[in-house]
């Protein structure tokens, strides 16, 4: 009897080696090469839905428009682009304890009410997860609970319930008995990946899958597994913080700039309608180092406030500390501000903070983390009535922003009274805001408006 073949395949990924190595060359991860036995090839692919017969022009395919039904979130339905399209695969990556089996058991019992939902569970038992549904207030008999791996005895559940969504939690525990590596291993996850996905295609039933994360924060297995899937949803939040952000990161059936918030409560996820108001709740007005500013995340603008402190460095060499931005863009603003407007910023501490445990990607906030560096270096107090929005150039100059004018239609839901934008936004503004609104041209003119000279 030969010997099976092994091959050293990287759990961060999917990087195949021939021989052990310490550092992997695909993303330079240390001791992330694992041992596998190389499998023998399945007969049928593993990947994607059912192939045409032949070819066939575009012009000659007939569009319809994709059917959706509601999950009970509006928050979750509007991340996935309206609600849950039939056939779709949706991977949901976090923390552990996050809120990922919470959430899905939530939805679970809403979408019950129409039809049967199968929720297999590789992770905890049925006694355990019927505990949780206590405590969720989950009561429904059509929500129907297994706890099961075994790949072939998942398909053959769904095939025998019939289901309108199936919740699979998780995918690294799931195996197939036909490759011989263990459970959660890249050849396992690669595999069951892909038969779930036809599973879904075949019978036209969602199916999500719970997945897990790295210590970078990254989702566990090979990057194939949210290449398969149609979406990929991260829950996003700190332990410390009663809310949660839902995020799509890819998302073939909608836009991936929409976020969902949840906050947890003792019955679970509670939707937040309005985030602004989460995130600015516990403000202190009358502070240095605090400015506000308003971020598009997807088609809704949220208010949220930047926190910055500087001192003078005690060890010579100056430290720079964020927290829900940016660090290499703090230090580009860094870098405009003590060479445009003069703050001598290279001998001191700089610390950078959303408040709220929010996290801000677009650039558009430049100015205002530039307004709350200033603020704290000064000691002056931003206007609290004042939301400020731009992106800063290397040159010192104040770009335009995108959707200013639902910025400021939020920022005036809020009982803000001023608005500070980039001067090309400002000149494009017509009719009243609500609020008072002043464009900028540059860093320097922007802080002589919001802090005063």
């Amino acid at each position: 009897m030969t010997k099976p073949r092994t091959n050293y395949v990287c759990q961060e990924c999917g990087y195949e080696a021939p021989r052990w190595l310490g550092r992997c060359p695909g993303c330079g991860a240390w001791g992330s090469l694992v041992e596998e036995v190389v499998a023998r090839p399945l007969a049928v692919p593993a990947g994607g839905g059912v192939a045409e017969s032949s070819p066939v022009p575009i012009t000659e395919i007939e569009s319809t428009s994709e059917y959706r039904f509601s999950s009970g979130s509006l928050e979750l339905d509007r991340v996935l682009g309206g609600g849950i399209v039939p056939g779709s695969v949706v991977l949901l990556g976090g923390d552990p304890g996050i809120g990922k089996s919470t959430l899905l058991l939530q939805v679970s019992n809403a979408v019950s009410a129409s039809f049967p939902v199968l929720y297999v569970s590789g992770e905890e038992s049925t006694r355990q997860i019927k505990l949780r549904a206590e405590r969720l207030q989950v009561h429904s008999r059509g929500l129907l609970v297994v706890a099961e791996v075994d790949l072939e005895r998942i398909e053959q559940h769904i095939d025998e319930v019939r289901p309108g969504l199936v919740v699979v939690d998780s995918i690294q525990t799931v195996y197939t008995r036909e490759l011989g590596s263990a459970p959660g291993s890249v050849s396992q996850v690669r595999e069951c990946a892909g038969r779930l996905l036809r599973k879904a295609k075949e019978a036209q039933v969602p199916i999500f899958l719970v997945g897990h994360v790295t210590k970078s924060g990254m989702l566990a297995g090979p990057r194939v597994l949210e290449h398969v899937v149609d979406t990929v949803l991260y829950f996003e939040g700190e332990r410390n913080h009663s809310f949660r952000v839902l995020r799509a990161v890819k998302n073939r059936f909608g836009s991936t700039n929409e976020i969902g918030v949840f906050e947890m409560s003792d019955s679970g996820l509670v939707e937040v309608k309005n985030p602004s108001e989460l995130f600015l709740s516990g403000r202190v007005r009358e502070v240095s180092g605090l400015c506000v500013t308003a971020s598009m995340e997807g088609s809704r603008p949220i208010l949220a406030e930047i926190e910055a402190l500087v001192c003078s460095a005690p060890f010579g060499t100056p430290r720079r500390t964020t927290t829900g931005v940016d660090a290499s863009r703090v230090a580009i603003i860094l870098a405009v501000l003590e060479k445009r407007a003069g703050l001598l910023l290279s001998s001191h501490d700089v610390y950078v903070s959303v408040a709220g445990g929010a996290r801000l990607d677009e650039r558009a906030s430049d100015l205002a983390i530039a307004c709350a560096i200033a603020s704290s270096f000064r000691n002056a107090i931003c206007g609290p009535k004042t939301v400020v929005i731009g992106e800063v150039g290397l040159s010192g100059e104040v770009r335009a922003a995108g959707r200013v004018d639902a910025r400021i239609a939020e920022a005036a839901k809020l009982g803000f009274e001023r608005c500070v934008v980039p001067l090309a936004n400002a000149k494009a503004l017509k009719g009243d805001r609500g609020l008072r609104v002043e464009g900028v041209a540059t860093v320097g003119e922007a802080l002589e408006i919001v802090l005063g000279g």
